[in-house]
């Protein structure tokens, strides 16, 4: 009876040590915030022929700290600028494939977070999402 006192009391303990381990390594993992840019993008890209090719997107900013948003907002029309420029270079043909789709939202994670870094010397941007992607 001893023996078991002793074990449930050693368990016990254990428990009580690894906790505050836990919930310390919680604190410091990062915070993520979503920022969504408002009004949406709408903008023309390049195609063949006479015709004109529109796009229409929705971005969301994903930040690692939630203090940072603030930044968005002040940088929001850098940021639409830069975006509008990376989509109005693109051809018909990246921007209606799956595989072009992902790459122009590579360059517009890589452009906007450049012109970011040189604007506050920080990398602001955890990553770009497009939640709506609309073409014609």
């Amino acid at each position: 009876m001893k023996k078991n006192i002793t074990v449930v009391f050693a368990l016990f303990l254990s428990l009580l040590f690894t906790v505050p381990s836990v919930a310390s390594e919680e604190d410091e993992a990062p915070q993520f915030s979503y920022y969504t840019m408002e009004p949406e993008i709408t903008t023309n890209f390049i195609t063949e022929g006479r015709k004109l090719g529109f796009i229409n997107i929705r971005v969301d900013l994903m930040v690692d700290d939630p203090s940072l948003i603030q930044m968005l907002e002040y940088h929001q029309p850098l940021i639409r600028d830069t975006i509008i420029e990376v989509l109005s270079q693109e051809n018909e043909v990246r921007v209606k494939s799956l595989s072009g789709r992902e790459a122009i939202r590579k360059a517009c994670l890589e452009k906007v977070n450049e012109i970011l870094l040189a604007e506050t010397n920080q990398k602001i941007l955890a990553d770009l999402l497009f939640t709506k992607y609309l073409y014609q």
